[in-house]
């Protein structure tokens, strides 16, 4: 972290906190450089927001709920529906902040909004999302029904990786469905998350319905145990993840964290061999790699060990270079910390006897030597106890395993303790059903490198990758943010036959 900066000795862009719909300057003392990961260029300076404010933030939700959970559910969903609108129109300059904060290529950029704006489409659906279950005269003259409520104020704490499409995850569900929210983006890159929080406020959410803190651990501890805090959803890391999952819950909230992941496409030689070789590619060196659905292992089966050369050869070809620039396929990471573990664990692969297909460390991009650039990185000749391969390296190094067999690639994944995403290239129906039905992954894909799915379903990361039984998005988060009630009544009219006193704890 930089050293504290005063808000008064700043020439740059102060982000600000969201308190009961109000813009608040913070009053810490502790302050971060956003850096512009091509140039180290400031952009602006983020808070570490004081306990105070984060409570500040929390009481508005919490006050802000009591009349936000009785505004019907058609109200709601015209938020929504104008948020979403909102979003298209100004997806194209939030996308230059996003790439200018994170290093992304412009069109990963707008790509990372329209997977948001995804969900928030689906949230307008939210009238038959929330919808409960009726069932008439389950004994005499007794009917049954369910009403999903909301649950209250809820946090979301997002990663650096995805500053639009995470916090559209999040915020449009939780407060669609009737609850408050208070929300930590990275303090890496805030930017553009604020530009959709503004939007969100544009669109008609009420003063407090919508709450924003910034800062470190200290800040996400104080999430982690606020009383008035009913649920968290998280996605980062798995070591700061597990942090928050055990103390949240030790603090009685709801809580699904979404974490690490290594994920393998599992090669058989049958497949089409231009379309897996462009997957494999564009799947492992995307964003950087920065992806916690890139595809960072290929596992290739018999024969399929032949493609080496070709992958390493279409690998090659891409373009390194600022984010904002035409043509750039690989854009920087997203800190000179991140360029430096990636560099680290390139070393460490080399030094444990992987062959280093291609090097991608050194390169240079004119215009632009302070970037955090690392190149496309291929290691061959990789085995399970290497760490380049039990490691999540999280940058442009895709690593390559052989096997023999479909079942020896099969028992690989498997071992492996993360269970995000996988995927098969086959044109073998017989094989992908096999694969689809051995395979002990949350996410599978068949000829599909990202298998992450649409809104319509939940995000299914397991094992390792996941704490909590629901996903973040879909069918499954409505139940996340709501809470079920059942009621059972009976009505009797002045003529009604009094059945006298019944003991039992039956129904007649």
């Amino acid at each position: 972290m930089n050293a504290p900066h005063a808000p008064d000795q700043a020439k740059v862009e102060q982000v600000k906190l969201l308190i009961a719909g109000q813009w608040v300057e913070s009053k810490t003392s502790e302050w971060r450089d956003v850096v512009n990961p091509a140039t180290q260029q400031v952009l602006a300076r983020v808070p570490f927001a004081t306990i105070e404010e984060v409570d500040a933030a929390v009481a508005a939700a919490h006050r802000a709920f009591k009349s936000w959970r009785d505004t019907p559910v058609g109200a709601r969903m015209r938020i929504m529906l104008k948020l979403q609108a909102l979003i298209r129109e100004h997806s194209k300059r939030i996308a230059q902040t996003l790439s200018a904060e994170q290093g992304k290529t412009i069109a990963d950029a707008e790509g990372d909004i329209f997977r948001g704006l995804e969900v928030v489409e689906h949230a307008a659906s939210i009238g038959t999302l929330q919808m409960g279950e009726f069932a008439e005269n389950v004994a005499g003259g007794v009917d049954t029904y369910t009403l999903r409520q909301p649950i209250g104020v809820c946090a979301g704490i997002t990663p650096f990786n995805f500053p639009a499409m995470i916090p559209l995850w999040m915020f449009p569900m939780a407060i669609v469905c009737g609850n408050t929210f208070v929300l930590k983006p990275s303090e890496q890159d805030p930017l553009s998350t604020m530009m959709l929080v503004e939007l969100a406020l544009e669109a008609g959410v009420p003063a407090g319905v919508l709450n924003v803190v910034h800062g470190g651990k200290q800040v996400v501890d104080a999430i982690c145990i606020h009383p008035d805090i009913k649920a968290i959803s998280f996605v980062g890391s798995t070591e700061v993840g597990t942090h928050v999952y055990n103390l949240a819950s030790q603090h009685n909230k709801r809580v699904q964290s979404m974490m690490g992941a290594k994920n393998h496409a599992v090669v058989l030689p049958d497949a089409n061999r231009e379309q897996t070789l462009n997957a494999l590619v564009g799947a492992g060196f995307g964003a950087a790699g920065q992806r916690c659905m890139a595809t960072s292992v290929a596992v290739l089966v018999g024969k399929a060990r032949e493609w080496i050369p070709e992958l390493r050869d279409l690998a090659a070809k891409l373009k390194v270079n600022a984010g904002s620039e035409p043509g750039t396929d690989v854009g920087p990471l997203v800190s000179k910390r991140a360029k430096e573990r990636v560099l680290g664990l390139i070393e460490k692969g080399i030094q444990e006897g992987a062959k280093l297909e291609l090097d991608g460390r050194g390169v240079q991009v004119p215009g632009f030597d302070q970037g955090n650039f690392v190149g496309p990185t291929l290691f061959s000749g990789v085995t399970t106890d290497m760490q380049v391969y039990t490691q999540e390296i999280f940058g442009p190094v895709l690593v390559v395993l052989e096997v023999d067999t479909l079942d020896e690639a099969i028992a690989l994944v498997n071992r492996n303790p993360f269970g995000n995403g996988t995927g098969l290239f086959t044109q073998s129906g017989a094989a992908a059903r096999k694969f689809q039905n051995e395979i002990d992954v949350g996410q599978v894909g068949i000829n599909i490198p990202i298998p992450v799915p649409v809104p319509y379903f939940s995000f299914t990361g397991s094992r390792g990758s996941k704490l909590g039984d629901l996903g973040p998005y879909g069918k499954q988060v409505v139940q996340f943010y709501t809470q079920t009630k059942t009621v059972t009544a009976r009505w009797f009219d002045d003529d009604s036959v009094n059945d006298g006193v019944n003991t039992t704890i039956s129904l007649r």
